[in-house]
């Protein structure tokens, strides 16, 4: 297999896994309170970091080389990043917990059509009229797949992802904003962010751990699939894929990851579509794609103007606003 080959196929695994993370949210979370999920998945991603870092720290010194634990930038960093990737995964894992996993994977999707809105904020020029026209197609798929079989008030679990889309837009334009042209280690931040996130979860979490305790073999298998592969796993491979490939690439690779959301959760999850949300999720594909392709045309042509061959930075997913994005 060729480098190039390698390399895509690497993204698209990465995009599978996390495609597939609400199918395992959901039946962990049918098995455990919400809470004990979110602790067991940061605490376990968080012991996974800290053994890479220590692994990291022993070959420099072994090297006669070293640098801090962590830099003043990536606490500065961490900290903020930290709290609001916390807040994205609450009301996410809520949210999966009461609609489908197919829904969920495509209404978080709404994520790369808002971030652009939000990463634009303060500044001079605004997005083409296409760009609109695409998140407009957007909202409309997300209308078709909280019909359902009709027409009817929402779930409260569409509603929740809505609002996880809309919180981790935000999360996804800081991280660009704090990090952008600092001297950050992915490693570290997310390291950092992943022990913010257990020490959150733990005191909510605490009256119920001995249900963890006592959880079967299959939710402690979706724990830890949840926290290896989806977080821990994940976030390395794409570090290394995107250094690899280009920007442009690498996004139309990593932006299949709702299509996989709703494949698993049909194939796996004995999920239905109906007439209405099969529309939906068409739109909603065609949507983010749409305005993801149009907003990365516009910032190249302005990066072009402006400073010709100066680098721009992309979006390559739902869960990244830099070539080296916090894990999800």
């Amino acid at each position: 297999m060729s480098d190039s080959r390698r390399t895509d196929a690497v993204l698209l695994l990465v995009a599978l896994v996390w495609g597939s993370s609400y199918l395992s949210a959901q039946t962990a979370t049918s098995a455990l309170p919400v809470l004990v999920v979110l602790f067991a998945r940061y605490a376990l991603s968080a012991l996974s970091c800290l053994g890479l870092v220590a692994a990291g720290r022993g070959k420099e010194r072994e090297r006669g080389s070293g640098s801090r634990l962590w830099t003043r930038e990536e606490v500065r960093a961490g900290l903020p990043l930290g709290l609001t990737q916390a807040a994205v995964l609450v009301v996410e894992t809520y949210g999966v917990a009461h609609t489908t996993a197919a829904n969920a994977g495509l209404i978080i999707s709404l994520t790369i059509v808002l971030t652009p809105l939000l990463d634009r904020a303060g500044h001079p020029g605004g997005l083409p009229p296409a760009f609109y026209a695409a998140a407009g197609v957007c909202v409309l798929a997300v209308g078709l797949l909280m019909s359902g079989n009709g027409f009817h008030t929402p779930r409260l679990g569409d509603l929740l992802m809505l609002g996880a889309a809309l919180i981790r837009a935000v999360h996804v334009a800081l991280v660009g904003r704090l990090t952008t042209g600092r001297p950050i280690r992915p490693l570290h931040l997310t390291t950092l962010q992943t022990v913010i996130g257990t020490a959150l979860f733990l005191p909510a979490a605490a009256s119920d751990l001995p249900v963890l305790v006592r959880a079967d073999s299959g939710t402690w298998t979706q724990l830890l699939y949840l926290a290896l592969f989806c977080s821990v796993f994940a976030f390395l491979a794409q570090t290394w894929a995107v250094q690899r490939t280009s920007a442009s690439r690498a996004s139309l690779l990593l932006g299949t990851e709702p299509i996989w959301a709703a494949a698993i959760g049909i194939a796996l999850g004995g999920e239905h579509l109906t007439p209405l949300t099969a529309l939906g999720a068409t739109l909603m594909v065609t949507g983010t794609y749409w305005g993801q392709s149009v907003e990365r045309a516009h910032r190249a042509a302005q990066a072009k103007f402006l400073a010709p061959g100066a680098p721009t930075r992309p979006i390559l997913s739902l869960g990244a606003a830099s070539p080296d994005p916090p894990s999800r």
